[in-house]
């Protein structure tokens, strides 16, 4: 094929790599986006945050007729599985998501190349089609949006069948009567929920001695307790040292983190969760000169622009939350400071969700961070169980919980586990992005009777004044 010329050739169709595609060819750049899978959407859209969140829901609603519906009075007969429907509604949902992004791509007159891109030299993106084709793009700048991948784990070989990763455990043909997931993170929780729900014994076991390391510790122990109420069994500060698939299930060889003596666990399906880490193979790094860290992301300076003029890098690749949402703010930002624009990322103001159910969701710093840092703060806390849109929807479980500096009063952190916690915590990440004060929240309108009322009280409490306990 004959050379093409673009203002920006972008490597990676996920959501940071189509986010900033399309904001260019807003602004007037000629725009090619490269992606190798197939279809639009990287990993999250396509094993990743839209397919588990689809099975989220459904079981959530299957979870909810088996265990709750009575309660209210509504009584059904037998309830019945059907596992291929809920794949197919999942499938369906991913392909009309990844179809509307080519579309979009169209709407902008965004080139849509289909292969595996790499970066033979600076201003060109040499690229490779499944059936052997390639061509060379030549572009002003490129920017390298490949994200991430499962990290693995030493002595444990992912199949996909026996031993999955999250792509494995997105597609299991059955509901396995008995999981183990290795990782007590984001991930392993989400999906451990998933089929904990639908009828599997699922057992976490976690290298730390807690879940979600990242969140907030308070709002971890209480969503632990919550998860175990629900049927998750928990093995903290252990290690999997092995892990072998036979014909019918996995024997796991775990041991303690601190050391001791081992023991076998032996579970049908066996679900590795620790982590990703940046995906940059066969895009030619090395060779161009292109400096990574030791973990393997890509050295950005605060133009995301990398060690070499003219190749930038953006989301999973580069330091910095690992959410997809961080990874599109990356992309505009970047493509608009190439077009001669102010731009900026807060990566301290990057919420985080994790969509169990309750959820659990935060910003900012958790208490466990101001401590070490030595800063004086005050918390206001409020639960569920006095918010009367929580009695009324029979949603009790957790609460709100905000840090605030104690001088100034300007939120530093918010944490929530509780019914649409992630919803929930929008209000705060704009409050704290124009540096409000927790009185700020407080005396604002909060509808009644509404969930974020739950919000309010805890930013009242902030100064000893809740009014509902």
């Amino acid at each position: 094929m004959s050379e093409q010329t673009y203002d920006l050739v972008v490597i990676g169709g996920g959501p940071g790599g189509y986010v900033a595609a399309i904001r260019a060819a807003q602004l007037g750049m000629k725009t090619a986006c490269v992606e190798s899978r197939g279809r639009l959407g990287g990993t999250c859209l396509n094993v990743g945050c839209i397919p588990s969140k689809a099975l989220l829901h459904s079981s959530e609603r299957f979870a909810e007729a088996r265990d709750h519906l009575a309660e209210q009075g509504i009584k059904i007969g037998k309830l019945d599985l059907d596992l291929g429907t809920m794949m197919g509604r999942k499938d369906k949902v991913v392909d009309d998501l990844t179809k509307g992004i080519e579309f979009l791509f169209k709407k902008n007159k965004v080139d849509y190349v289909k292969g595996f891109g790499s970066i033979p030299a600076v201003g060109e993106v040499a690229v490779k089609a499944e059936n052997g084709a390639s061509q060379t793009l030549k572009s002003r700048n490129v920017l390298i949006a490949t994200g991430s991948e499962s990290t693995p784990l030493p002595n444990v070989e992912i199949d996909e069948k026996r031993i999955v990763s999250s792509t494995g455990a997105l597609a299991l043909g059955k509901v396995p009567k008995t999981m183990v997931v290795i990782g007590a993170g984001v991930i392993g929780l989400e999906l451990g929920s998933v089929w904990s729900r639908l009828g599997a014994e699922v057992t976490v076991i976690e290298f730390l001695d807690r879940i979600l390391p990242a969140m907030d510790g308070e709002i971890a122990k209480q969503t632990q307790r919550v998860l175990q109420k629900q049927g998750l069994t928990f093995k903290l500060g252990h290690k999997v040292t092995s892990a072998k698939a036979g014909r019918t299930g996995v024997a796991l060889q775990v041991e303690p983190a601190k050391g001791g003596a081992a023991e076998t666990l032996k579970a049908e399906v066996v679900l590795v969760s620790i982590g990703r880490r940046p995906y940059t193979e066969g895009l030619g790094l090395d060779a161009l000169g292109v400096k990574v860290d030791n973990r393997g992301f890509i050295q950005v300076d605060d133009r995301f622009q990398t060690s070499l003029p003219g190749i930038y890098a953006i989301g999973d690749c580069v330091p910095g939350p690992m959410l997809a949402h961080k990874a599109e703010e990356d992309g505009v930002v970047c493509v608009e400071m190439l077009d001669g624009q102010a731009g900026h990322v807060d990566y301290n103001l990057c919420p985080s969700v994790v969509y169990t159910w309750p959820e659990v969701a935060g910003v900012g710093r958790t208490e466990e961070q101001l401590k070490e840092d030595g800063v004086d703060y005050r918390v206001g806390k409020f639960p569920f169980t006095a918010n009367s849109r929580g009695r009324a929807n029979a949603e009790t479980d957790g609460l709100v919980k905000i840090l605030a500096d104690r001088r100034s009063d300007k939120v530093l952190g918010v944490h929530i586990l509780g019914p649409l916690a992630g919803d929930l915590l929008q209000e705060t990440v704009v409050a704290m992005e124009f540096g409000a004060s927790a009185e700020d929240i407080a005396r604002s309108y909060h509808s009644h009777p509404s969930m974020s009322e739950a919000v309010k009280e805890a930013a009242l409490a902030v100064h000893g004044r809740p009014i509902h306990i």
